[in-house]
């Protein structure tokens, strides 16, 4: 019996090796990824829901402008051409290893942003728009925003340079050769767009933040920061005298304290703005119905286009989008915490500060709770530039989740 129990055992294990099914030689299975599908879900949403309003807030201002070709449909058609893209740059990074990706270009598109910011500012690739060089062109042609490039040119390289200190970036030297790189772009950005440069402070500032085990210090410089803002917003005049600040940022000042006396001088946006939302009510007018947007709000598909939301779907619909953007970020959060390794959180952690901060500012900016600062509504806002290099930062965070291993 015993013989016969152990011939049966050799011919089973002849057999497995025979077909390649021996437990010795048969290949591990490979780990399941993640992949955030409801992230990519959040952003074709909330991008298709720009595209709505940029059409309705844009539709009498094209029909009725020789520019476009009295082509009511023109800013649609462009931004739609430009969300394609980016949903196609976004899929094709998110399936990259950002390892590599930060590898091969973290010092280049360090390098690279501060060499178009250079270019931009004192040559003549920078092309002026209301009184700064804020665009990049080749000869008559405007091509993007650098400051767009920048910001995801900086979430990459201080993720790179953060991973190479280690626990050094609490030591003094470490964290003052970290201000003085970082200091070199945001400065170029900042010389001619205040906005993008505050943005560009506080992504590295968080992200530094993030890694750093002495949050006190942090804590007193986020308070000698909230002090610098106070004497701004107090002493404009002086620091205009002294060319701290320039004349169209301190008007800005005075437009946001009052906006009815400066109405001609840029109050006349702000106060639209208010109107807008003032009479949109709890469910607003009804997409299209609108009147604000009629040669009133400036610009309406761009910077303002919140204050379109809120007169034409109401407080319902502007808190709908706020909690559409407050789930993105939780999606950002889940991420994060479930990360491989340090690159990856704080590659996330700089695209969710990165985005936070341009939607608070944003509607802060339209409802008159701060000064003006001409920073866009990320995903639903007109701009080429801005979408493009939006869907690239989702793009990185989509694939630190697709290094995400799950178990079971």
């Amino acid at each position: 019996m015993a013989a016969e129990t152990g011939n049966r055992t050799a011919y089973r294990s002849v057999a497995l090796e025979q077909e390649g099914l021996s437990s010795l030689s048969r290949p591990a299975a490979k780990p399941r990824r993640y992949y955030d599908y409801t992230l990519v879900f959040l952003i074709v949403l909330i991008s298709t829901f720009g595209l709505l309003m940029v059409y309705s807030s844009s539709y009498y201002t094209a029909s009725m402008s020789s520019k476009v070709g009295y082509d009511g449909s023109y800013y649609l058609k462009k931004q739609a051409w430009n969300v394609a893209i980016g949903l196609v740059v976004m899929i094709v990074v998110s399936k990259l290893d950002y390892h590599k990706l930060v590898k091969w270009f973290a010092v280049l598109a360090y390098l690279g942003s501060i060499a178009v910011m250079v270019l931009t500012n004192f040559t003549s690739f920078g092309k002026e728009y209301n009184g700064a060089k804020r665009w990049f062109g080749i000869g008559n042609r405007t091509l993007f925003q650098p400051a767009e490039l920048v910001k995801v040119g900086l979430i990459i390289f201080t993720a790179f340079l953060l991973v190479k200190l280690k626990n050094r970036i609490d030591q003094w030297k470490y964290l003052i050769l970290v201000v003085l790189l970082l200091v070199v772009p945001v400065g170029l950005v900042a010389m001619n767009n205040l906005s993008s440069g505050i943005i560009l402070t506080v992504i590295p500032f968080g992200m530094v933040l993030c890694a750093s085990q002495k949050k006190l210090r942090w804590g007193v410089m986020i308070g000698l920061a909230i002090v610098g803002a106070v004497i701004i917003v107090v002493f404009a005049k002086e620091l205009v005298e002294y060319k701290i600040l320039k004349d169209y940022q301190v008007m800005r000042i005075l437009v946001w304290k009052n906006p009815e006396q400066y109405s001609d001088e840029g109050g006349w946006q702000v106060l639209q703005g208010l109107y807008a939302i003032g009479s949109g009510g709890l469910f607003g007018k009804g997409i299209g119905n609108g009147t604000q947007k009629l040669g009133f709000v400036p610009e309406a598909q761009n910077d303002m286009i919140f204050s379109i939301i809120c007169e034409e779907l109401g407080i319902f619909g502007a808190i709908c989008v706020i909690l559409l953007f407050i789930y993105m970020f939780y999606r950002f959060m889940i991420i994060a915490r479930n990360a491989p390794d340090t690159m990856g959180i704080l590659i996330v952690t700089g695209v969710f500060i990165h985005i936070a901060v341009q939607v608070i500012l944003n509607i802060a900016v339209v409802t008159n709770f701060i000064p003006n600062t001409g920073v866009t509504l990320p995903f639903i806002s007109y701009g080429g530039t801005s979408i493009l290099f939006l869907m690239t930062e989702v793009g990185l965070v989509l694939s630190v989740a697709n290094r995400i291993e799950l178990k079971g």
